[in-house]
């Protein structure tokens, strides 16, 4: 039976003697020629919540771009193809590089050769810890699985369309997920095991088992990046050692929570998606659990 869930969890406990081993590694793999901001995006969305150490990997083509972005992450090229994307061969480079990560994002602004399914496919053969999947990244993940190469995993992957990307998971359209969001989050994960965050008003987390609604948020944050950053978001709250349903819960709650700080002093209209990350000094001090 579902069952709803309206409590928020604790922030993990930063322990005074802590050092950046402590809090953990975030591996964003993001951004392409044209869509370098999404990694840079994500990485900053990862910092400002707390992680030890981020590292985002992106195609060697905009590394020097994704590194200019803010000097408080590392970051590792990949091999690209000539158009600037992830080349296939990208995957064994990835593989090394998630051996050290606590979580690995994927998929912010990856483009959609298919070379990106093919080095998906070695990152989850070869990654046994928790994975998010957003953006580019669930295009390769649908493929994999229309074509049956979705390798098996222990830990459910952390899914987190928008309504558009649910639509083409399910093989329907976003006007019919938006007749009913809760219905259609609980409908895909009766045929796929993940933990699924349906972005939106309302945005939704459920396993199937149990769903929270979340109430932050506002029609500013409908800005390209803003969901670039709270997957970072998500990442950090699990290296940090939280569960990944409450990561995502948390997250999609602070993530809305800053975006109604920002609209209080900037307005709809003119906040932008790093408008949200500046918000989440303010954010993270608000926020209150109640379990």
């Amino acid at each position: 039976m579902l069952r709803s869930v309206s409590s928020l969890p604790r922030l993990p406990v930063r322990p005074k003697d802590g050092h950046k081993g402590t809090f953990g590694k975030v591996l964003i793999v993001a951004g392409s020629v044209g869509m370098s901001g999404a990694a840079v995006l994500a990485g900053m969305g990862a910092l400002r919540s707390g992680a030890g150490l981020v590292q985002v990997a992106c195609p060697q083509s905009v590394q020097l771009v994704v590194a200019a972005g803010n000097p408080c992450y590392l970051t590792a090229s990949l091999p690209c193809a000539e158009d600037g994307s992830l080349a296939e061969g990208a995957g064994q480079n990835l593989s090394t590089l998630a051996a050290s990560a606590s979580v690995v994002a994927f998929g912010p602004g990856l483009g959609t050769t298919p070379a990106i399914a093919i080095v998906l496919q070695a990152l989850l053969a070869s990654y046994e810890g928790p994975i998010i999947i957003d953006a580019d990244g669930l295009i390769a993940m649908t493929e994999l699985r229309l074509q049956g190469k979705l390798p098996d995993r222990h830990i459910p992957l952390i899914c987190t369309p928008h309504p558009g990307e649910l639509a083409r998971m399910m093989g329907t359209t976003a006007q019919v997920v938006q007749t009913d969001r809760k219905q259609h989050a609980i409908r895909y994960l009766g045929d796929h095991k993940c933990i699924l965050v349906l972005k939106g008003k309302g945005t939704i987390v459920t396993d199937g088992q149990r769903v929270y609604v979340n109430t932050t948020g506002n029609a500013g944050m409908a800005k390209g990046g803003s969901g670039d950053v709270l997957t970072g978001m998500i990442a950090s709250l699990i290296a940090q050692g939280m569960n990944t349903f409450d990561a995502a819960q948390v997250g999609v709650h602070l993530h809305g929570l800053a975006g109604d700080l920002a609209a209080s002093t900037l307005g709809e209209q003119a906040m932008l998606p790093t408008d949200l990350v500046d918000a989440l000094t303010v954010a993270f001090k608000k926020y209150v659990p109640t379990i």
